[in-house]
């Protein structure tokens, strides 16, 4: 039987501002930078968003856990089309706040090849109309902005000319989120007249973000917290983050497994329960890594940061690949100060998959120079954006699967496709986008 993946902190950093004197908390503070709210993914700004013809203003149907979502839909029409006929909806990814509905326009339409029209627009081309959802808080429950996917589902059944089916989906967490929600439709009875289901490099059985950055963002956050706004760990501390991460912490201090918490397991059983998948649209998934099993080449363990500033050592690594008490992490200023170490957890850093610039964000934060290709590490792996058929728990064996020739029974989507590259998470890539308009080609 697999070995539980745990963390163990040596040194707890609770207290540390009273082993310190506060020109050492400032160091320590400052060296960490002061960014705003880690991890958070910055706004697409290049390129022009078209207007929407209507802006749907959107109310879950349902509450969860008596918190009732809300979010909006930016309707654009095809070509020729005077009233919504052929709807494809896309939802918004994870986040912190608010969706920015302009910029999911201008991130799926910006040129991915020479020569070629936007994305979106060549939707418009082919008579689809494109229905942007986006949410007023991406980062709460998942279960909670489904609700609101349901509302705009029905909206759109409402306002469609004509019985075309719809196209429902979504980039990132709005796979899930999506997906949830057709699933649930169809276990409560309800008619959501959707012929494809799609996912853009959604986490079906999880993503990482490593744990020493998490830890850091709750450490610095505990030396520098701030008053003006949320904290740096924010974005890790959300529900949706804790539903969708394979490996969570829940505070600079915490020992134990990192595979065990409360929403994550509600996530999943609420998942079982609606169903795990819708079962009557024809699913569809695409992924920013690779299919072909071979990883990005980061060394597992390898340090990342290590910054030597007077008497202040700071060290973070790489996930090492399985082991006991491997360390990841080091804070000191003279004598040990904090320390981390993890058992039994993959290197997922190196994994084939859709990448994410944490390490990146963080060093410019910092003002450290790392190499380049240590800036970014896997974000979703390709077994998870393809949601190879295993068990959320124990999936993280497979993370070099080769996906080229799997078996029909080994994924629960009906097609798939990789990037030829590992690529940026949700970053719009020529293979895909070519392959998902084919696939919509017959609608």
């Amino acid at each position: 039987m697999p070995q539980e993946p745990r963390i163990d902190v040596e040194t707890r950093a609770h207290g540390i501002e009273s082993s310190l004197s506060a020109e050492q908390v400032e160091r320590i503070a400052e060296a960490l930078g002061h960014q705003g709210v880690w991890f958070a993914a910055p706004p697409e700004r290049s390129g022009q968003a078209r207007p929407p013809e209507q802006v749907w203003e959107l109310v879950g149907d349902s509450p969860h856990h008596g918190r009732l979502a809300t979010g909006r839909a930016a309707v654009h029409l095809a070509e020729g089309h005077d009233a919504l006929t052929r709807p494809l909806i896309l939802a918004d990814g994870f986040n912190y706040g608010p969706s920015d509905l302009d910029e999911l326009w201008r991130h799926f339409n910006k040129p991915y090849a020479p020569g070629k029209p936007g994305f979106l627009d060549q939707l418009s081309t082919l008579g689809i109309d494109v229905i942007l959802l986006g949410f007023d808080q991406r980062h709460i429950a998942i279960q909670a902005n489904a609700a609101v996917a349901v509302t705009a589902v029905q909206r759109a059944i409402d306002e469609r000319w004509g019985d075309d089916q719809l196209v429902v989906g979504g980039v990132s967490m709005g796979g899930l989120i999506t997906r949830y929600a057709l699933a649930r439709m169809e276990n409560e009875r309800i008619d959501h007249q959707t012929e494809k289901y799609f996912s853009y490099d959604s986490p079906h059985l999880g993503a990482w973000i490593p744990l020493v950055l998490q830890q850091l963002a709750y450490l610095h956050e505990a030396l520098d917290p701030r008053s003006d706004g949320p904290g740096q760990a924010e974005l890790i501390r959300s529900p949706a983050a804790q539903q969708q991460l394979w490996g969570w912490v829940q505070n600079a201090d915490y020992s134990g497994p990192v595979t065990d918490n409360a929403l994550r397991q509600e996530w999943i059983e609420d998942l079982r329960r609606v169903g795990w998948f819708p079962m009557r649209p024809y699913k569809l998934g695409m992924a920013n890594g690779t299919g072909h099993g071979v990883g990005n080449g980061l060394p597992a363990g390898t340090p990342v940061f290590d910054l030597n500033l007077d008497a202040l050592q700071l060290v973070a690594r790489f996930q090492p690949d399985m082991g006991e008490l491997q360390n990841i992490g080091t804070v000191r200023f003279g004598a040990p100060v904090w320390t981390s170490a993890t058992s039994h957890v993959p290197a997922f850093d190196g994994a084939p998959g859709g990448t994410l610039d944490a390490w990146g964000r963080l060093a410019d934060a910092m003002g450290l120079t790392i190499e380049p290709r240590f800036r970014s590490s896997c974000f979703v792996p390709a077994v998870s954006a393809v949601a190879l058929a295993r068990d959320p728990y124990q999936w993280q064996a497979d993370l070099h699967l080769d996906l080229s020739d799997l078996p029909k029974d080994e994924t629960q989507l009906d097609a798939f496709c990789c990037d030829t590259t590992d690529t940026e998470h949700s970053a719009v890539s020529a293979p895909l986008i070519e392959w998902f308009l084919e696939q919509l080609a017959g609608w």
